[in-house]
């Protein structure tokens, strides 16, 4: 212990994320003396990557429905209290220029690095203590949260497990958050990748890989959830923003159901298609609607070699049928290091959705991806990070 630093806070925010970074310049501006520990040497880092660069901040859309949690009504209490506007009044005040894109998510027309810094500036301005490149080695509690480092010891009545989840590893992910909940008693609720690609059984994706690079608008539904955007075959089997909506509530065993014309007829359009085009053959035909390398994939297996004046109303209706519906049961996901977000995650039950503060052990508070909420992809998670990281620094303050 010989020359380690020993100080004294009002509060310890493992981990300089949205969700960290949110609590401490929340409580810091409320006139509590907070200190963020971060291992990696930069903080921010799924920031500064997010939205191709641009960071999606956040969701025009915000609804409690559009998250995931095994207790659906944990979110609406933080949601209702720090909104889309309030956190575009922040963007607004460092005048960050954002535009909107489809489904209403919002991006910096400039660098993500702008909302770092926004962040770090409010942080600055509510005297946050940031410590880069701290390697937790031990954290007690006795009344006190004291958190040991590899450069030294750090004391409060609050610490906040701002860690994340097991998503992108490369960018320092490591379940710590989980692992002190455990420490404390407090219940975690298993764990999957969410918003990742999805791999396809071999003998399948030795068929699919012909198709890598289409992308094509679809409905997918797994269970009883249903999206409808685009979808992209990959040389593994399938990704674009459906199929990473849909891999947070896929399981492995499940299929997933796939309308391969959304909003389209499907055997209206091939009846009418046999009479107009009675001379052409399936691969002509569906590529008025298909990409024309599915079409050549998917067209003789459905409606034959005939020319279409000879197909008869049986063949259209099991073509449309499977157009309709083309089901497929991925073998995998592309796991942690391809997935967005960790789905799962400490059990919001234990906590109050209110303050954020873990009820049977007073002054530790859990925000952002390592609780067990998820959104959906186009801005979500980031919202939930600003919106229970708010919740959680003016608990803190008071």
């Amino acid at each position: 212990m010989a020359g380690r630093q020993h100080e004294v806070f009002d509060a310890i925010v493992l981990g300089a994320g949205a969700a960290g970074l949110m609590t401490a310049l929340t409580a810091g501006q409320r006139g509590k003396r907070v200190l963020v520990l971060e291992h990696n040497n930069e903080p921010g880092r799924k920031i500064l990557i997010s939205g191709g660069g641009r960071c999606n901040f956040t969701n025009l859309h915000v609804e409690p429905r559009r998250f995931i949690s095994s207790n659906p009504h944990f979110v609406r209490s933080a949601l209702a209290r720090f909104t889309p506007v309030d956190f575009l009044d922040m963007i607004a005040k460092h005048r960050i220029a954002w535009h909107e894109k489809t489904l209403g998510q919002l991006f910096c027309d400039g660098s993500a690095r702008s909302v770092l810094a926004m962040l770090l500036d409010e942080c600055a301005a509510g005297n946050v203590s940031l410590r880069l490149s701290e390697t937790i080695q031990d954290v007690r509690h006795n009344g006190q949260f004291v958190v040991k480092t590899d450069s030294g010891v750090f004391e409060a009545p609050a610490m906040v497990l701002a860690c994340g989840g097991l998503s992108i590893p490369k960018l320092g992910a490591t379940g710590l958050a989980y692992r002190l909940a455990g420490q404390f008693g407090v219940p975690v609720v298993s764990t999957a990748p969410g918003l990742v690609p999805l791999q396809l059984p071999d003998d399948v994706s030795d068929r699919v890989k012909a198709l890598a690079g289409v992308s094509l608008p679809v409905r997918v539904t797994c269970g009883k959830a249903t999206f409808d955007e685009s979808m992209l075959f990959t040389h593994r089997g399938l990704s674009g923003p459906a199929i990473l909506q849909i891999s947070s509530y896929w399981r492995d065993g499940q299929s997933l159901s796939t309308d391969l014309l959304p909003g389209k007829d499907a055997f209206t359009l091939l009846k009418t298609a046999r009479t107009t085009r009675s001379r052409a053959h399936a691969v002509a035909i569906l590529s008025e609607w298909l990409p024309r390398r599915l079409a050549e994939a998917l067209g003789p297996g459905l409606l034959g070699e005939k020319a279409a004046g000879e197909w008869s109303d049986k063949l259209l209706r099991s073509a449309s049928a499977a157009l309709k519906a083309w089901s497929v049961t991925p073998d995998r996901s592309e796991g942690y290091a391809k997935a967005e977000v960790t789905t799962g995650g400490i059990d919001t039950r234990a906590l109050s959705s209110r303050s954020m503060e873990i009820t049977e052990v007073p002054g530790l508070y859990a925000v952002g991806e390592a609780v067990d909420v998820t959104g959906w992809l186009g801005g979500y998670n980031f919202h939930w990070a600003w919106a229970s990281g708010r919740a959680a620094g003016n608990a803190i303050a008071g």
